[in-house]
């Protein structure tokens, strides 16, 4: 029997073993990374803060997104996916269509992953490289919302005014822009904009 060498077999176990390895490092640095883009409202963050914090060493956050930007356009995304899982809860308790849509046009503003969010916007401007990113989790986002909003008006009986995909993309273009122009330095309140009139949700 031979020594000193792998197998095929022993060596396809040791890929899978190192891919596993891998994946579980990258989620932990993601995880980690979502969790400060929403503690620090989308501020600043250095590479050796995100290693500290996921516990890896710093050349394994460029290692695993290939940039911090990369990174933090993930990450800043995984954030508003859990608090848009967050938000489901709220068609339950509403009693009625309106106030669903008072309650979520509220709430989705003061959403702490938002920042970062605009931040990601920004860089998906500024970096041609990092739009498709972008694009994919704008997209994830817009399905999500969807289907939530497909089990939400079949539960309850309400209806929209127009399909689906348009009320979605329409409420989450407006609440985002928002907040881009808000981190532009353009003055006014969440008072300033009807975020609740870009739904038509209604009762059936």
């Amino acid at each position: 029997m031979e020594t000193g060498t792998d197998t095929p077999a022993v060596a396809t176990v040791g890929r899978r073993t190192a891919t596993g390895r891998g994946d579980a490092t990258r989620t932990r640095i993601l995880e980690a990374t979502a969790r400060l883009c929403t503690e620090r409202a989308g501020g600043e963050l250095s590479v050796a803060q995100i290693a500290e914090a996921a516990g890896v060493f710093p050349n394994q956050v460029t290692y695993h997104f290939g940039s911090k930007d990369s990174l933090l356009v993930h990450a800043a995304f995984l954030a508003l996916l859990h608090d848009a899982e967050r938000l489901e809860k709220l068609g339950a308790q509403a009693p009625d269509a309106a106030a669903f849509r008072r309650t979520i046009a509220r709430v989705v503003l003061a959403l702490p992953s938002l920042p970062a969010v605009a931040r990601a916007l920004a860089a998906g401007i500024s970096r041609p490289d990092l739009a498709p990113v972008v694009d994919r989790h704008l997209q994830l986002l817009f399905r999500q919302s969807e289907r939530y909003v497909a089990r939400l008006t079949a539960g309850r009986g309400w209806a929209a005014d127009r399909p689906l995909p348009v009320e979605v993309r329409t409420f989450w273009s407006t609440a985002l822009g928002a907040v881009l122009l808000a981190r532009a330095g353009v003055g006014g309140t969440p008072a300033d904009l009807d975020l609740a009139g870009t739904l038509t949700l209604r009762e059936g």
